[in-house]
């Protein structure tokens, strides 16, 4: 990886991708340190530590820390998140968007993104406004606003800071997209989760020093965790490769075909999004009760939160959480190979060119075969999401000791950080191959 980052510098028009890439992360990580007005973010800490656990302490984590300072990012890139998850179903469910994304061409994929970004800001404003009653002490709790704060006025301008905050990551992620390298969403994402890790490491020192008979816990932590790497980095590289022969063909004087090559399937196909857009999905309702001082101790949130310490002092087991969890990434494996991925299309184009699968008749047999194939590995790619995802889960469940030193996080933040990291080296070495670049093929 770093021969790869050395390599790539030297080319002037990816290194010129890169210092972009890099400026546009230093623009996020600073409008993460700007807090929105009114806002008392002492007290607004000090609240956050009593859910480091929680669905709170997971939203906090996927924003580099921005939501326990209430920064103008403190929505993180969730809205945007949310809101492609919406359109994608809508897609499949609606005939008109479904035809407008295949058959409208470019322009059709630009309308899809502008109901996207318009879905954002709805969104965006709804978790705006959620947030808003949180620090204002809507239903009984404390106000962690300034004094004076009070009113319609400081309602707006913290609202409309949050929508603002979010339209801009939007942007941002498209644009690192376009001009930078990687996607840039991802890319956003994974500087958030990095964040952290610094302050992370510094408290597991930390209670290690005050309980030193909890060190074998944490080295226990760390072994699973660079275990739960390696894991990644092999599936992540991993591909079933079905074998193709072209049939010779003589056209004029020349011969074309004849060779045999193979068909590439990747055991993880859609990467980390399943991850993702299953634990945004996962917490919707443990947000929702958050957001209700009075529900927040009820049965309700120790059922459908991630396992934990609650405000109330129980150690919520989150069974519920993890069995939606779970099926979720399966689910979201599966509806992205699928989108992804068509057994049919691919079947046409080998009989229209003169491929076949040798032993498997060209046509529908080949389509049937490759979909039997496709849904294998996919299943296989979406277990083992689901099991680095929720092992983690599982052990902090029946472990108050692991929950406090915030082992639930870690499956979920090292899939996302991992693949990120994966992909991006992924394109970097593509577009080196493209420009034929001697250092990078010696």
């Amino acid at each position: 990886m770093l021969t790869t980052l050395r390599n790539a510098w030297k080319i002037d028009d990816i290194r010129k991708k890169l210092i972009f890439m890099l400026f546009i992360v230093l623009i996020y990580r600073l409008g993460n340190a700007v807090t929105v007005p009114y806002v008392d973010t002492g007290a607004l800490s000090l609240y956050f530590q009593q859910f480091n656990n929680t669905i709170l302490g997971l939203m906090n984590t996927m924003s580099g820390s921005a939501l326990e300072r209430a920064s103008i990012f403190a929505l993180s890139i969730q809205p945007y998140i949310n809101a492609s998850i919406i359109m994608q179903l809508l897609t499949i469910a609606i005939p008109a968007l479904e035809r407008m994304r295949k058959e409208g061409g470019e322009e059709g994929k630009k309308k899809i993104e502008k109901i996207t970004r318009y879905a954002t800001l709805a969104i965006a404003a709804l978790q705006g406004y959620a947030y808003y009653t949180l620090i204002s002490g809507v239903g009984g709790e404390q106000s962690m606003l300034l004094p004076g704060a009070d009113g319609w006025l400081p309602a707006v301008v913290i609202v409309g800071t949050f929508m603002t905050g979010s339209a801009m990551l939007m942007w941002m992620g498209e644009q690192i997209t376009e001009f930078g390298i990687g996607n840039g969403i991802s890319i956003i994402l994974f500087v958030s989760i990095v964040a952290r890790f610094p302050t992370e490491i510094g408290q597991m020192v930390t209670r290690t020093i005050a309980d030193v008979s909890t060190w074998w816990i944490h080295l226990l932590m760390i072994i699973g965790a660079l275990a739960i790497i390696v894991l990644i980095v092999i599936v992540q590289n991993s591909e079933r490769r079905i074998p193709i022969t072209y049939a010779k063909r003589v056209v004029g004087r020349k011969m074309y075909g004849g060779q045999s090559t193979h068909l590439p399937m990747k055991v993880n196909m859609s990467g980390v999004l399943p991850v993702i857009f299953a634990q945004s999905i996962a917490s919707i309702p443990a947000t929702i009760v958050v957001f209700i001082p009075a529900w927040r101790d009820g049965l309700f949130m120790n059922i459908f939160s991630p396992p934990g310490q609650q405000q109330s002092g129980e150690h919520s087991l989150g069974i519920v959480y993890m069995i939606v969890y779970f099926l979720l990434i399966v689910f979201f494996s599966y509806f992205y190979s699928t989108v992804q991925f068509n057994p049919v299309e691919i079947s046409n184009n080998l009989k229209k060119n003169g491929g076949s699968i040798p032993g498997v008749r060209p046509g529908k047999p080949t389509s049937e075969f490759i979909q039997r194939v496709l849904t294998k590995i996919t299943l296989f790619g979406a277990l083992y999401l689901a099991v680095i995802a929720i092992s983690p889960l599982l052990v902090s469940a029946f472990s108050p000791t692991a929950a406090a030193s915030g082992i639930s996080m870690g499956g979920t933040s090292i899939i996302i950080v991992v693949s990120v990291a994966l992909e991006t080296i992924k394109q970097l070495e593509s577009q080196m191959l493209m420009r034929h670049y001697k250092g990078f093929l010696e």
